[in-house]
C-alpha cells in the first residue's frame, strides 16, 4: 500500500512538471515538438515563451497592408479629372461612367489571382508571395500615374491587382505571428492598417494630383508632373512600398517547413483555434472533414459570403463618396476640391486608428464579432439616407456634419470587416488559413471589381435623372448603397451564417 501511494505521487508530481514544459519543446513521442531550422517552429517556440505582444511583427503587418491599401484608393479623388482630362466622355455626366471601369480594373485583376496567391502562401510561404506583391506596388503603381491614354490607365491597373496577392497571406500571418490572446489586436490591425490605407490613399490622391496647377510656385506646367499631372501621388506611394520591400528582407515566416503528425498538427492548431472569448470559437473537432474542401467548410463559406456582400457595400461607397462630393451641386453633388474631400478622408483615417487600437477590442471582447456587426450595419442605414440632403447645407456646417457622418460610417463599416475576418480565421486550422484567405480575397475582388463599374454607371444614370418623382438623382444611389447594407444585415443572422452552437453570436 505504501508503494501503491508512492507511485501515485510520482506519477502526479511527473505530470505536473510535464504540463509546466512549453507545448512547442516537447519531444517527438509527446503531444507536440519543435523543429530546429523550421521558421514556423521558431515562431511558435517564440509564442511559448513570451506572452508579449510582438510589436515588431505587428509593425510588418501594418506597412504591408498600407503597401495594397493605399494604391487602391488614392486614385478616387482625382479619377474625375483624370477622366475628364483623358478626353473619353463626351459628356460630363458620362465621366462616372467610365471612372467606374478604371476603379474596377484594379479588384478585377485581383479576383483571378487571389486564390493562386494564397496556395502559393501555403506551399512557398507568406514571405515570397508578400515581397513580389510589394514590388509589384513600386512598378504598376508608378507606371499609372505615368497614363497618357484610357486603356493604359486600365492596364495598369489590372496588372497592379492581378499582381498584388498580400490581403489574404497577410490575414493569415497576423494570426500566426501572435498567441491566442493577442489574435483579435492583430487582425484588428489588419482592418485599421486597410481602413487607414484607404483614407491615406485619397488624401495623397487629393493633395498631390495636379500639381501644377495647385502649387505652380513649386511645380511648372512643363516640369514632369505638369506634363504628367497624377504622377506624383503615385510615385509617393511607391516610394513607400520600395522602402517597405527593402524592410521584409528581415520580415520572419510563419509557415512550417517540415510535414508534422497528425498530434502536432492537431496541437498547434489548440494554440490558435480560439479568438477572446472561447464562445466566440468555431469547433474544431470535426476540422478533419474542412480540410477535405474549404467548398465544405460552411462556417467558412457563409462569412465569405457576408464579407464579400459588405465588401461590395465598401468600395460602391468608396467609389460614390468621391464622385458625389467633387460633382456640381446642379447634378445633385457638394462641389467640393480633391483637397476638401482629401481632408474629410484624412480626419476620417486618423478617428481609425483610436477606435481600432482603443475601442474596437473592448466591442469586440463585451459583443463578439457578430453581434457587432449587426450593431454596426444597422447604424450605418439611417446615416447613408442623410448623405444626400446635405447638398442643402452651406459651410462651415456642411463641413462639420460630413466630417462627422464620414468618421461614423468608415468606423462601422470596419468593425464589420473585422467582424468577418475573425470567423474567417477561426474557421479553418492555420495549413488551410491561406488558401482560404486566398478564397476570399477571390470572392471580395471579384464583388469589389463589379462595385466601382456599377456604381459609376447607376451614379452616372442618377445624374440624368434630376427631377424623377422616386428618389430623384443622387438620392437613388444612396438608396441602393442601403439596399446593400440591409441585405448583409440579414445575412449575419443564424438563418445564414453558420456559427456553432459554441460559438454564438446572435
Amino acid at each position: 500500500m505504501v508503494d501503491q501511494d508512492h507511485d501515485g505521487r510520482r506519477r502526479q508530481e511527473e505530470a505536473a512538471a510535464e504540463s509546466s514544459v512549453p507545448l512547442l519543446e516537447k519531444k517527438p513521442g509527446d503531444v507536440a515538438y519543435y523543429v530546429e531550422g523550421c521558421p514556423g517552429c521558431a515562431v511558435e517556440r517564440r509564442k511559448a515563451t513570451s506572452p508579449s505582444i510582438p510589436y515588431g511583427s505587428f509593425i510588418y503587418i501594418w506597412v504591408v497592408i498600407l503597401c495594397t491599401a493605399i494604391p487602391i484608393s488614392s486614385l478616387f479623388p482625382f479619377l474625375y479629372f483624370m477622366i475628364r482630362d483623358l478626353h473619353i466622355a463626351e459628356r460630363t455626366e458620362d465621366i462616372g461612367f467610365y471612372a467606374g471601369f478604371v476603379g474596377a480594373a484594379f479588384m478585377f485583376g485581383r479576383c483571378l489571382t487571389s486564390t493562386i496567391w494564397g496556395i502559393a502562401a501555403d506551399r512557398i510561404g507568406r514571405k515570397p508571395v508578400v515581397i513580389f506583391g510589394v514590388f509589384s506596388v513600386v512598378i504598376f503603381n508608378a507606371l499609372f500615374g505615368l497614363s497618357v491614354t484610357y486603356w493604359m490607365a486600365i492596364a495598369t491597373r489590372f496588372l497592379l491587382g492581378a499582381l498584388n496577392g498580400l490581403l489574404g497571406p497577410m490575414k493569415a500571418y497576423a494570426i500566426e505571428v501572435c498567441r491566442p490572446e493577442h489574435e483579435a489586436l492583430a487582425l484588428s490591425l489588419v482592418s485599421t492598417a486597410w481602413g487607414i490605407g484607404l483614407i491615406i490613399g485619397p488624401a495623397l490622391g487629393g493633395y498631390l494630383a495636379l500639381p501644377a496647377e495647385k502649387y505652380p510656385n513649386i511645380f511648372s506646367p512643363d516640369s514632369l508632373f505638369g506634363r504628367f499631372p497624377y504622377f506624383l501621388p503615385c510615385l509617393c506611394t511607391s516610394v513607400f512600398a520600395a522602402a517597405v520591400l527593402i524592410s521584409c528582407i528581415w520580415m520572419p515566416e510563419t509557415l512550417h517547413k517540415h510535414k508534422v503528425n497528425e498530434n502536432g498538427n492537431q496541437s498547434v492548431e489548440s494554440l490558435e483555434a480560439h479568438l477572446i472569448e472561447p464562445k466566440e470559437k468555431v469547433d474544431q473537432s470535426n476540422s478533419s472533414d474542412t480540410k477535405k474542401s474549404l467548398f465544405k467548410n460552411w462556417p467558412l463559406m457563409s462569412s465569405i459570403i457576408v464579407y464579400c456582400v459588405f465588401s461590395f457595400h465598401d468600395m460602391a461607397y468608396t467609389e460614390v463618396f468621391s464622385l458625389w462630393a467633387e460633382s456640381d451641386r446642379t447634378y445633385g453633388g457638394l462641389s467640393l476640391s480633391s483637397e476638401d474631400v482629401g481632408q474629410t478622408l484624412a480626419i476620417t483615417g486618423s478617428s481609425l486608428l483610436v477606435y481600432q487600437l482603443f475601442l474596437y477590442p473592448r466591442i469586440n471582447r463585451v459583443l463578439g464579432p457578430i453581434k457587432s456587426s449587426q450593431i454596426a450595419a444597422g447604424l450605418c442605414i439611417p446615416i447613408l439616407f442623410a448623405y444626400p440632403y446635405m447638398t442643402y447645407l452651406s459651410e462651415p456646417g456642411l463641413s462639420i456634419i460630413l466630417n462627422i457622418a464620414s468618421v461614423i460610417k468608415n468606423n462601422l463599416g470596419v468593425t464589420i470587416i473585422t467582424g468577418t475576418f475573425i470567423l474567417q480565421n477561426n474557421a479553418v486550422p492555420q495549413d488551410q488559413r491561406g488558401a482560404a484567405n486566398g478564397l476570399a480575397m477571390t470572392g471580395m475582388s471579384f464583388f469589389k471589381a463589379v462595385a466601382p463599374a456599377g456604381a459609376g454607371i447607376v451614379f452616372s444614370w442618377a445624374q440624368k435623372r434630376q427631377h424623377a418623382f422616386f428618389f430623384p438623382g443622387d438620392q437613388m444611389v444612396f438608396f441602393l448603397l442601403n439596399i446593400i447594407e440591409l441585405l448583409g444585415l440579414l445575412l449575419t443572422f443564424k438563418f445564414f451564417l453558420a456559427v456553432p452552437d459554441k460559438s454564438d453570436s446572435n
